[in-house]
């Protein structure tokens, strides 16, 4: 068994590269960004784990996610969050089917592979908790009864950050759902004027690269991959130090470590290697915690924000072998 599994993790360290690279290329015809974002999705779908896009009207977060479900060849939906969407909007609900005489399940868009939540925070708290049984638990109960959702399942939510009305902000119970959150920011100049370029005539669309089974087999991969006991005290330790933070009211949690070590295989199956160093755990710190802090009241009036102490625990804490 044993064997056999190394074996798996070694095929999934010459497939991984080989996958993301093809993924960087591609996407990067359509959107024109950050790499490192899309490196984040690619560890997310491996971790597993759902992840939050922040960023203000614009900057192509939706092209960005679309781009990267279509390059899976699974099942894609997206729902538009409003003020006035309801939880059976999103699970669905039992109908009365008329030739037959009994109520029969009509699926939401929930029932899908990828799962786009456009402007998540626009729809009212009621709404967003009909996410959180099947972020944390992949099904939902609908009426009493349990329903799996499908394998894969991935939530790729977007936000506004700017917005202060009409909207309403995610709980932190939510939020921890999430296994990480990333900043989509104003492209550089350069990327802003090959943007104007490309987008003059119609882009080509994203072809088909991964498939749910090849998606299952390198999740497969990334649970073989090797981390020293020296790496999980890092692990640890880094998590820990945002309890105990001055200017932090509410630290990280164990899911949070627990996420930190499924990105950190991931990371390191995806670059090819069939097991974790220590830059895997810090390339993914910010996104995988910044979203987990609550700051305190003098944290904040300090002009202090999450990734500033992220980064500075970063320094703080060396990885000592």
């Amino acid at each position: 068994m044993e064997q056999q599994e190394r074996v798996t993790v070694e095929q999934g360290a010459q497939e991984g590269p080989a996958l993301l690279q093809a993924a960087l290329t591609e996407i990067g015809r359509v959107y024109i960004g950050p790499e490192e974002l899309v490196e984040v999705l690619a560890v997310a779908l491996l971790a597993p784990g759902h992840v939050l896009l922040e960023g203000v009207p614009g900057v192509a977060k939706t092209t960005l996610v679309k781009s990267f479900a279509r390059l899976l060849g699974c099942d894609f939906r997206r729902i538009q969050f409003t003020p006035d969407l309801l939880p059976a909007d999103i699970t669905g609900t039992y109908i009365l089917d008329l030739p037959t005489n009994r109520f029969v399940l009509r699926k939401g868009p929930i029932f899908c592979n990828i799962l786009l939540g456009d402007e998540i925070n626009r729809a009212p708290a009621k709404t967003q908790s009909a996410l959180l049984e099947a972020m944390g638990e992949q099904q939902v109960t609908i009426e009493g009864l349990t329903q799996r959702l499908p394998e894969p399942f991935l939530v790729l939510a977007t936000q506004n950050p700017v917005e202060q009305e009409g909207v309403y902000p995610l709980p932190e119970a939510q939020l921890d759902r999430f296994f990480a959150k990333v900043h989509v920011g104003y492209p550089e100049a350069e990327q802003e004027v090959t943007i104007l370029r490309t987008h003059q005539r119609e882009v080509a669309p994203v072809p088909l690269l991964f498939s749910a089974e090849t998606v299952l087999r390198l999740r497969r991969a990334v649970e073989g991959v090797h981390v020293e006991e020296e790496l999980l005290d890092y692990i640890v330790r880094l998590v820990r130090a945002t309890r105990d933070h001055e200017r932090i009211a509410l630290g990280a949690s164990p899911r949070a470590a627990l996420a930190l070590l499924r990105g950190a295989k991931a990371l390191a199956l995806l670059r090819g290697r069939t097991f974790v160093l220590p830059d895997d755990i810090q390339l993914l710190l910010l996104p995988v915690l910044r979203h987990r802090l609550i700051l305190t009241p003098e944290g904040e009036l300090a002009g202090s924000t999450a990734d500033d102490l992220l980064e500075e625990l970063r320094l703080e804490i060396p990885y000592a072998r």
